[in-house]
């Protein structure tokens, strides 16, 4: 008797879904759209290469308008042996680290050619293959950003379908302040329907 009762019930609640006695169609919320700033594919920063593609002013890269060829420029540091930064170059902020030590402006830069970068054991690098230096010093990263899993990859999985680019560390990292600010998420799949919320009780001290 109780099996053959909730058959019928189930058919009763069948018969109602489908033929809609109450003759109104179910309402669905209304989907917020998402914010337009989840949905932008340029990176936060701007490579050298990036710079030299467009066709852009690299008058900031130009660094013997100011300083003397040949010449290492001299580095000051105040008495708690922190680094002193030119009122030339105020515009930088020096983080690279939590400890300090790598606020030495020839830790990356090439000392005897300020138009190259140079990596922990000397070896000069391009200002467009950066990531080889960043790689000098964060091996574990650099082998993640060459595989894929770090950094962001566009074009093709196929590579006879077309290529593939990759961007480089400092199109998300500042170089002189590498760590990365913290973004809001993206928002999860809408549920397509309210959401109830739990009401709470007001206490006695409320």
């Amino acid at each position: 008797m109780v099996l053959t009762g909730l058959i019928l019930a189930f058919l009763a609640l069948t018969t109602l879904f489908l033929s809609n006695l109450s003759g109104q169609p179910l309402r669905r919320p209304p989907i917020p759209l998402v914010n337009t700033n989840f949905l932008d594919t340029a990176t936060v920063r701007r490579s050298y290469a990036d710079l030299v593609r467009a066709g852009e002013d690299l008058s900031d890269f130009d660094c013997y308008a100011c300083h003397e060829k040949g010449k290492p420029p001299p580095l000051r540091y105040d008495t708690n042996q922190n680094l002193i930064v030119p009122k030339e170059h105020s515009d930088i902020v020096m983080g690279h680290g939590s400890h300090g030590r790598n606020n030495n402006c020839f830790n990356c830069h090439n000392e005897t050619n300020l138009e190259l970068l140079q990596t922990r054991d000397g070896r000069p690098v391009k200002f467009a293959d950066s990531p080889s230096l960043c790689g000098s010093c964060h091996g574990p990263t650099y082998r993640d950003w060459e595989a894929g899993a770090h950094g962001r990859i566009s074009g093709y999985w196929d590579r006879s379908l077309g290529a593939v680019e990759r961007k480089a560390c400092v199109n998300c990292h500042n170089p002189h302040s590498p760590h990365f600010p913290s973004r809001p998420p993206a928002p999860g799949p809408h549920p397509l329907r309210p959401v109830a919320t739990a009401s709470v009780e007001p206490g006695p001290n409320h």
